[in-house]
């Protein structure tokens, strides 16, 4: 089983698409916080549909208090700081950023593995990704440097947050920040879990 983890989450039917997957994919969904809405949230109940009731989900109020609960996450985190094992009998970390020099097609998934994501609206933390370069992986894409077309939601968003900007997938991104065009939180969580579940033999993939 794989565990999907997300890092402060800011929109909830982000959220809800991703726990919809976890239980079609049969992965564990852990929500780091402090999250940017609340579990009650329509919206979140609205994507997850009838199938949140089924989910296994586990919610976290910080990093530090996810990685004392899951002592593999502690683990992998120190042994890979600098280097990685590929050992099929360790868990590993893999942390999903534009920022990671290796691609998901380059890195090789085990079950249990942990697969983090980043809040939308900046992804993980500088500081995560510097202490851990070698855990720090891609979904190769083309740029796009065109903004999509606002929705309502977008609107909100940028009246809590003028000084981000939309990449072409709808994404906020920092024009401070050295970024890249990314997909939307859901979109990247399916990717990424597909291909790990093709690695490990899922069933119907090759």
């Amino acid at each position: 089983m794989f565990n999907v983890v997300l890092v402060e989450p800011e929109i909830p039917a982000n959220t809800g698409n991703i726990g919809r997957t976890c239980v079609l994919a049969g992965a564990r969904l852990h929500l780091v916080g402090p999250l940017g809405f609340s579990l009650d949230a329509h919206a979140l109940k609205r994507a997850g549909l009838a199938y949140w009731q089924s989910l296994d989900v586990v919610t976290y109020p910080g990093w530090k208090s996810f990685v004392e609960a899951n002592p593999a996450v502690r683990a992998a985190l120190v042994r890979n700081t600098e280097e990685r094992s590929e050992a099929a009998s360790d868990i590993h970390v893999h942390l999903l950023t534009k920022a990671g020099k290796r691609s998901i097609g380059e890195s090789i998934y085990h079950d249990g593995d942990y697969l983090v994501f980043g809040k939308e609206s900046a992804g993980l933390s500088r500081e995560l990704i510097s202490a851990h370069p070698a855990l720090a992986e891609r979904i190769p894409m083309k740029t796009d440097t065109a903004l999509a077309n606002a929705e309502s939601w977008h609107e909100r968003f940028d009246a809590l947050h003028p000084e981000l900007e939309r990449d072409a997938c709808g994404n906020f991104v920092d024009p401070r920040a050295s970024v890249v065009t990314s997909l939307n939180l859901s979109n990247a969580c399916a990717i990424v879990l597909f291909e790990a579940l093709r690695q490990c033999g899922y069933p119907g993939l090759s």
